[in-house]
């Protein structure tokens, strides 16, 4: 899976240990929630770091919702869940690794 090099503009704000966002471990860096999307730092800059494919996550059998036992996080129109070192989006009768 891979995601798109799409730089945030504007963005004053240093993310970091103690800033008041979400930090998501995500494959070899670390994304912050911010404003229902994702942040990873990249150079002098944020990206953000949204995935460029669907990639179905199989043979799931857990169901995430309220009391799961996963960290919700809010993520534009849906809600995802951290599990197992990844976010799971529903999306039908699956769920998307993000």
């Amino acid at each position: 899976m891979t995601t798109a090099h799409s730089e945030h503009t504007q963005h004053p704000h240093r993310h970091g240990e103690g800033c008041g966002h979400v930090a998501l471990p995500h494959q070899d860096h670390v994304d912050y929630v911010h404003d229902g999307h994702l942040h990873r730092p990249h150079e002098d800059h944020y990206d953000e770091c949204e995935p460029t494919s669907h990639q179905a996550h199989e043979g799931h059998p857990h169901r995430h919702g309220v009391d799961c036992g996963h960290v919700a996080v809010p993520h534009g129109d849906h809600v995802d869940y951290v599990h197992d070192g990844h976010r799971h989006a529903e999306h039908g009768d699956h769920y998307d690794d993000h």
